[in-house]
């Protein structure tokens, strides 16, 4: 049974930031024969218990959220336990416990808001990013990119084939012109709201 020190000591330790960004070649089928099985059970509740201290949340976060989206890459599986990952997160931001796990860690109790296709999840994604993690530039620009897009579409047209959603012609158009990138290149010469 894996715990959530076995979660926390993967992705902080062994994969790092930098592996966070520019996933190393395996790591997907890596993470998929480490942690499938435990993701599996934790879709049916087997591991709710992590939910009752910081860490533990976090460890959850992270199997829920992070790890779905390489096991899964480019299908709609990567996002089917977003929901779980982020009833936890907010719980968890709720009482404050983001704050008890230091950046860049911290991060990861934000990202689930950030992968939310709710405009007010977004929002609130920005602000934890400005109020709670104000020198990390990056993950603010990324917040502020997903939550353009969610203002323009009400969802995230990159996601449609995945999901088995037919894109509107404005989608279509918007991923042909460079999608999300060309969002944070807007974003970063100030050419986007």
């Amino acid at each position: 049974m894996v715990t959530p020190e076995d979660v926390l000591s993967f992705w902080l330790d062994e994969v790092g930031e930098k592996g966070w960004y520019t996933p190393p070649d395996g790591l997907d089928d890596e993470i998929r024969d480490r942690f499938e099985p435990a993701w599996t059970s934790a879709k049916e509740g087997t591991y709710a218990l992590w939910l009752t201290y910081p860490t533990g949340t976090l460890a959850y976060i992270l199997l829920m959220d992070q790890f779905p989206r390489n096991m899964h890459r480019n299908t709609g599986e990567a996002f089917a336990t977003d929901r779980q990952g982020l009833a936890a997160a907010k719980a968890a931001i709720d009482r404050k416990w983001d704050l008890r796990i230091d950046p860049p860690a911290r991060q990861f109790f934000y990202l689930p808001l950030m992968h939310s296709e709710n405009l007010c999840d977004q929002d609130r994604c920005v602000r934890l990013f400005c109020e709670r993690m104000p020198a990390s530039e990056h993950n603010l620009l990324h917040a502020r990119a997903h939550r353009e897009v969610i203002r323009l579409f009400g969802r995230f047209p990159y996601r449609n084939g995945a999901l088995g959603r037919p894109s509107t012609a404005a989608e279509k158009n918007y991923v042909a012109a460079g999608g999300y990138a060309e969002t944070v290149r807007s974003l970063q010469t100030g050419q986007a709201a």
